[in-house]
């Protein structure tokens, strides 16, 4: 088993705050220009992730149990209603 070492980097604040985020680190976050990242900070460290994988794993968090509560307990469950509510909208 591969042990998943930690990606260390460093980069200089320029006057106005910004920094540029080193290659290794944009390539190891799939980050591509124009998109955005996500700053998490907590005691004395910060977290920077891509904002779009930031937003599904809070967005899976949220939803942790909520289908199971609604009777949806498969992929096969959830294909069938996307089938049935596809449906519904080619008859409007």
């Amino acid at each position: 088993m591969a042990i998943d070492r930690p990606l260390v980097d460093n980069a200089k604040i320029m006057a106005k705050g910004q920094v540029t985020i080193p290659k290794d680190i944009r390539d190891k976050l799939k980050l591509t220009e124009g998109e955005r990242v996500t700053f998490i900070c907590q005691g004395d460290y910060a977290i920077v992730m891509n904002s779009a994988i930031y937003a599904m794993k809070t967005l899976q968090k949220e939803m942790q149990g909520k289908f199971e509560a609604v009777g949806l307990n498969s992929d096969d469950d959830i294909n069938d209603l996307v089938k049935e509510i596809r449906q519904e909208i080619e008859e409007i």
